[in-house]
């Protein structure tokens, strides 16, 4: 399989092609085409926190551990919370990241397992949805879309490296399917990584500023729809007379 420097190489390059393209296509902000670029490049290596080895599990969440706590900090703002328990917040979130989701990661997964999967990658956008809030909901989903292609990166380079040609003939390696999946032979497995995903879908669903562009856009049709049938009255009236 592809090592630890080739997946943060890839994920790194095409994180800045991602980046490069936010900024020249959806006209982005400078910085925000920066932190995509960064998140992509660092989802390059979320699958590989099942992995026994120790650099992956380390690297990540250290960074994570710094990261999420700065980018919460504008929900945490509208919480309402004071700079001192916000501060507190971030120690908290940074100390459960640093050592919590690793111990957890390290228990209760198996390499190549349903981390590795379709549906966590999916799970892994919608957290960096939760966590990258901001009223611009085409920059949001643009931040959580770069954790997705970086998290994906990483299961397309595992399915590469799975295949073998030697003297021009093609052979698959028993991992060969493992990375890029919908699910695994086991169903306990199956129905904590749907779980979640349910769970987080339900939970961005709520969000309060999706709620509001929600609320909006249902208030936009509404208007619509009365100035249509208000027209549409008129046009009747008009022709009976």
């Amino acid at each position: 399989m592809a090592d630890f420097r080739t997946h943060i190489s890839t994920s790194t390059i095409i994180g800045i092609g991602y980046g490069a393209a936010g900024y020249l296509q959806l006209g982005a902000p400078l910085e925000t085409c920066a932190l995509a670029a960064g998140l992509c490049s660092v989802s390059g290596m979320l699958p590989d926190l099942d992995s026994d080895s120790g650099v992956p599990v380390r690297e990540t969440m250290s960074l994570a551990a710094a990261v999420v706590p700065m980018l919460m900090m504008d929900r945490f703002s509208h919480f309402g919370w004071s700079h001192e328990t916000m501060v507190f917040a971030g120690m908290i979130m940074y100390l459960a990241i640093r050592f919590g989701v690793a111990s957890i990661f390290k228990k209760y997964t198996v390499h190549r397992g349903m981390w590795h999967s379709i549906p966590a990658a999916a799970s892994a956008g919608l957290l960096a949805f939760l966590v990258c809030t901001c009223d611009d909901m085409t920059m949001r989903w643009y931040k959580a879309a770069a954790v997705v292609i970086g998290f994906l990166s990483h299961l397309v380079l595992d399915e590469l490296w799975s295949i073998d040609i030697r003297r021009g003939r093609l052979r698959f390696k028993k991992s060969f399917g493992t990375a890029m999946k919908f699910y695994s032979g086991s169903m306990w497995a199956n129905i904590s990584t749907y779980g979640k995903l349910a769970l987080l879908l339900l939970a961005a669903s709520y969000d309060p500023v999706v709620m509001r562009e929600f609320a909006d856009k249902t208030e936009q049709v509404e208007r619509t729809a009365r100035e249509l049938i208000e027209e549409t009255h008129e046009h009747a009236e008009q022709l009976l007379r």
